[in-house]
């Protein structure tokens, strides 16, 4: 079984249902993608249209994977940082893999998607994210080539009294000249 990449797809009612689908699975099986078990549709939808209205206007690019059965199977989106000071990295977020997928290298072949895609614009250096401490994802994207640059405890609540570190992680992507 293979995945297949697209930067910056054309965006129609079908790949919006995909990703919709695939977000709303994903954080139903426990993935640290924004929510809380249970989610619906209707749920997910809005915080999907902010990323395509962050696209529509250039600050924002999506990249998919596609399984072999060209159903959306992961998902990641690039967004420039608007701080002049800070034009040299990228946030990579809503980074999701679909649970039927799990186990078979498709994260890491994600992450190096982003990756290549972040080499791609003129200018990047770094890519940054944040995930949920407590699920061994800063692990994961250790072995990612990621570095833990920044906690800060507790700062996500989950759910009264249990609350869960914000970890930053960073991939140097080498200078660019």
């Amino acid at each position: 079984m293979a995945i297949t990449f697209e930067l910056d797809p054309s965006v129609d009612p079908d790949l919006r249902d995909g990703i919709v689908r695939l977000w709303t699975d994903v954080s139903n099986a426990g993935g640290s993608v924004g929510f809380v078990p249970p989610v619906s549709h209707e749920t997910v939808r809005p915080e999907l249209m902010k990323h395509l209205v962050a696209m529509a206007e250039g600050r924002t690019r999506l990249l998919i994977g596609r399984d072999e059965d060209g159903s959306v199977a992961a998902t990641a989106f690039l967004a420039r940082n608007t701080h002049r000071l800070m034009a040299h990295w990228l946030w990579l977020s809503t980074v999701m893999v679909h649970p039927r997928h799990q186990g078979k290298g498709y994260g890491r072949d994600l992450l190096t998607a982003a990756a290549d895609a972040a080499r791609g614009i003129e200018g990047i250096e770094a890519v940054r994210l944040t995930c949920r401490g407590g699920e061994g994802l800063e692990r994961f994207y250790g072995s990612c080539g990621y570095k833990e640059v920044g906690r800060v405890p507790d700062a996500i609540r989950v759910a009264p009294g249990e609350d869960r570190d914000d970890i930053t992680m960073l991939l140097s992507l080498g200078r660019v000249h």
